[in-house]
């Protein structure tokens, strides 16, 4: 009995001692329980696991200390557990040890012995636990699951199909059976094969669903690694596009009829379950066989069919497929792609790795000094904030700087995250947009008055605007003459503006604005355009020489 927290104080005295006692009956019987794993991490286990195989092995086991001792003496000799672990004393401790974590149980029956010693090792017994054979059932099929995906049983699928089908049938002719005959045999006949059809449909149905379990944690475990290599993408292309559609497609065909089926079963399930046969019957202890109680109903039903607020197991499938889809195809784009996200660092960090574990100690600190930077005298980046002010505190042992996800597995420290959506602003766009036709208006302007100051060599003098542009131009011209006595010119395409520039030994080229005198020492001017702007229309063209010395 679990009570709420929130709900304990507002409960009759008795009652409260009552819950809170049952509660920690309940802690005490978990903590129990898991003592029954505590032999898989003992530094024993190869002996504790040879021992409770052949407890396993066979139905109703009763084994004496000695006759464990025989068995494990051919696991010693071919080394699968070590030496002296079959003398008779270390396998009393061992099988002590199994009984204290409730493993084996200890019994006794009448022995024949020729000494005490004989009478203690053979009189006393040992039987494996109940739940010590489902431990020891589950170690040994973990043991051998290969690392690989699981197929999933999709033909159980029409199978269950027609079975809670039937199921609904079966139930219907009970019922009917009963009314006839209401002294015989609860549902006779039809009650037997409707026993028989709910546990073959429980049974398929545990298949299916460990199977669907299995496969999608290993899809898990690939699909969200950062890197991987060709091969791999072209194994899980054919596994997600090809395998997994055709599951999906099997599962969503089946589902509708199942569903109506497991509809329609919900609104005669007490009939159905009084029909099965009342726990009663077997005793409170005994664990019944899947079907029997209103839970395992419900389960099986939640796994088809969807509620309100919590969908059901073949919807998350389908989102689990959509998911898994969508991370191969992203994997793809990184290692296809030349540009976007920088690809995984798996590889790289992979290879380091093994460079770190075969060096030796001097090679695996000059290894890791190139690899970092982090050199005695240098510092790539500033020291963590300490949480407190003792400066005694090694680096090593202080606070763990956190290093983002994008710089831990991909190398990269741009920001993550989506960008932030672009609002429409009608009155910022005019006013760029107005910005650029003055700006626009400026350069033509600037434009006509260069192209004007070519007819007239001996008044040059420019407005700021005028020398900005002239300045940008005698720039693109310096920058075509790889020696200082080479001719360099410069145009603008849309003014039909050129400006040209000659080496002239003593000549010295002035140009006055109202920001100052623009001075060209040993340089000879010359400026070509149009009367007018290439976009203004055509005119005449002015040509002069604008020489050193001329003002």
């Amino acid at each position: 009995m679990t009570v709420p927290e929130h709900d304990a104080d507002v409960l009759p005295p008795a009652e409260r001692d009552t819950a809170e006692r049952d509660m920690a009956q309940e802690g005490t019987r978990a903590e129990q329980r898991l003592q029954l794993f505590a032999y898989l991490q003992a530094p024993e286990h190869h002996t504790y696991l040879a021992i409770m195989r052949l407890f396993t092995s066979t139905l109703l086991a009763d084994l004496s200390a000695d006759e464990v001792a025989a068995a494990l003496v051919g696991a010693e000799r071919d080394g699968r557990i070590d030496a002296g672990e079959s003398e008779i004393g270390t396998v009393i401790d061992r099988l002590r040890r199994l009984v204290k974590w409730g493993n084996l149980v200890v019994g006794r029956r009448e022995t024949i012995a020729s000494s005490i010693a004989e009478f203690q090792h053979g009189s006393v017994r040992y039987q494996v636990s109940k739940l010590a054979v489902r431990v020891q059932r589950d170690v040994d099929t973990l043991l051998h699951v290969p690392e690989g995906a699981r197929e999933v049983s999709r033909e159980l699928l029409p199978a269950i199909e027609r079975g809670v089908t039937e199921i609904s049938a079966l139930l219907s002719e009970a019922l009917s059976a009963e009314q006839h005959d209401p002294a015989a045999k609860p549902a006779g006949q039809a009650g037997e094969r409707l026993a028989e059809q709910v546990t073959t449909v429980f049974l398929q149905h545990a298949e299916l669903a460990a199977t669907v379990r299995d496969f999608y944690a290993y899809l898990g475990q690939v699909v969200t690694r950062h890197h991987l290599a060709p091969e791999e993408i072209s194994g899980f292309r054919n596994l997600l596009v090809e395998y997994i559609q055709m599951v999906v497609e099997d599962v969503l065909r089946h589902t509708r009829t199942i569903a109506a089926a497991l509809s329609g079963i919900t609104s005669r399930r007490e009939e159905l379950l009084r029909v099965l046969g009342p726990a009663e019957d077997l005793g409170a202890e005994v664990e019944r066989a899947r079907g029997r109680t209103e839970a395992d109903w419900q389960e099986l039903t939640d796994w088809f069919v969807d509620s309100p607020g919590r969908p059901s197991q073949v919807s998350s499938l389908r989102e689990a497929t959509a998911r898994a889809i969508g991370s191969l195809l992203a994997s793809v784009r990184r290692a296809t792609s030349d540009g976007g996200l920088m690809p995984g660092r798996r590889g790289d960090l992979l290879k380091l790795a093994r460079w770190f574990d075969e060096a030796e100690p001097d090679r695996a600190h000059q290894l890791y000094a190139a690899t970092f930077g982090l050199h005695s005298a240098r510092h790539l980046q500033p020291a963590p904030d300490y949480d407190s002010d003792n400066h005694e505190v090694a680096w090593r042992d202080g606070p763990v700087l956190d290093v983002p996800v994008n710089v831990r597995s991909r190398g990269d420290r741009g920001a993550r995250g989506r960008a932030s959506r672009v609002l429409h602003d009608p009155m910022t766009e005019e006013a760029l947009l107005s910005e650029a036709r003055a700006e626009k208006r400026r350069r033509r302007a600037a434009a006509a008055e260069l192209t004007a100051a070519a007819a007239h060599p001996t008044e040059i003098r420019l407005s700021t605007d005028a020398l900005g542009v002239l300045c940008e131009l005698l720039t693109k011209a310096q920058a075509q003459r790889e020696h200082p006595d080479d001719t360099g010119w410069a145009r603008d395409p849309v003014h039909r503006l050129q400006v040209t520039i000659r080496h002239t030994e003593g000549h010295e080229t002035r140009i006055g604005s109202s920001s100052g005198t623009l001075t060209l020492r040993n340089t000879a001017l010359e400026l070509r355009g149009d009367d007018t702007p290439a976009e203004a229309g055509t005119g005449t063209t002015a040509n002069s020489t604008v020489s050193g010395g001329s003002r």
